[in-house]
């Protein structure tokens, strides 16, 4: 298999992506080859040796960098010489089977969508994130914060795709989906939940079990947890605070340890035709590292193809 990775996104790249393939490596892995997209100049000074030799390793030279703070649609049509533009052009094409980045989330987002396309069916592909339950498993919540507003069906979609992806990722048999709300009964919440709830009801590709609330979300309650991204943002970055507070006050804990983003790496694209990863622009080696594992899980389980078949 063949996974692109962008060599220059993300606060400390190219240093950081570098070690983080160096690392890769050094798991084992030896069924994957990895195309290093960025400027040749900073890349290949940075690779040691056993990179530099590695048959599994290919420097893909991009001359330009896509900023975080540039406009996402705009700077990928000007700007088709950057990784980001160049790692989907692989991707589109087929000479590489997925393709991460930590660099501009928007073109990111942009580029999946219109480079590769939703899978058909999907009218809203979604990003999620990895919650770490209490005792020890891991759940999902999806959207995160691409669709901030959303119709009842959209959540609907994003159960089905979550659901794929807790079975054949996180190996999750038969995941239980929730609807996060504000009252565990029937017909409570905004009328976007209380229109999604009776769809996820009778949606019988899932295994829904009904609402959850803000309590529930780091226990055993459920697998899978739904809701729009302007609410499943705020619980991301909520998240995201409790670690950052936590190191900053020295308490350690092998729970609180789970919260650390860069032990998942980055968040997919669910919902479109071919695996893409947005990482953290904060990203160190381990996050890049975890990342490219991702990938490869992703094409190993067929995921998008199991998700296309989901939607026919």
């Amino acid at each position: 298999m063949n996974i692109a990775l962008d060599m220059m996104g993300g606060d400390y790249a190219p240093v950081e992506t570098v070690k983080g393939v160096e690392e890769f490596f050094t798991g084992g892995s030896k069924d994957v080859n990895l195309l290093l997209i960025g400027d040749e100049s900073q890349v290949t000074p940075l690779l040691p040796p056993t990179l530099g030799s590695n048959k599994h390793v290919k420097v893909v030279h991009a001359p330009e960098v896509i900023g975080m703070h540039e406009h996402p649609t705009k700077a990928l049509k000007e700007k088709q010489k950057s990784s980001i533009s160049i790692g989907f052009h692989l991707l589109s094409t087929g000479k590489c089977d997925a393709f991460i980045s930590a660099g501009n989330t928007g073109a990111m987002l942009v580029g999946a969508l219109y480079s590769i396309k939703a899978i058909n069916g999907v009218t809203r592909p979604t990003i999620s994130t990895v919650i770490p339950k209490d005792n020890g498993g891991t759940g999902l919540l999806l959207d995160v914060g691409l669709n901030a507003d959303c119709k009842p069906e959209n959540l609907n979609q994003f159960a089905l795709l979550g659901s794929l992806y807790a079975k054949h990722i996180n190996g999750v048999d038969n995941p239980r989906v929730a609807l996060i709300n504000i009252g565990e009964e029937e017909g409570k919440g905004n009328l976007l939940a209380q229109a999604a709830y009776p769809m996820l009801k009778e949606n019988t590709a899932i295994n829904f079990i009904g609402n959850v609330e803000g309590r529930d979300i780091f226990k055993d309650k459920a697998d899978v947890m739904v809701c729009e991204g302007f609410t499943g943002n705020i619980i991301l970055k909520l998240a995201e605070s409790i670690f950052d507070i936590t190191q900053e006050k020295n308490i350690t804990h092998d729970y609180l340890e789970r919260f650390n983003f860069e032990n998942y790496g980055g968040t997919p694209v669910l919902g479109v035709s071919k695996p893409v990863i947005i990482g953290h622009g904060i990203s160190h080696a381990k996050a890049f590292a975890n990342m490219i594992r991702l990938a490869e899980k992703m094409i190993e389980s067929d995921l998008m193809g199991k998700m296309a078949n989901a939607f026919e």
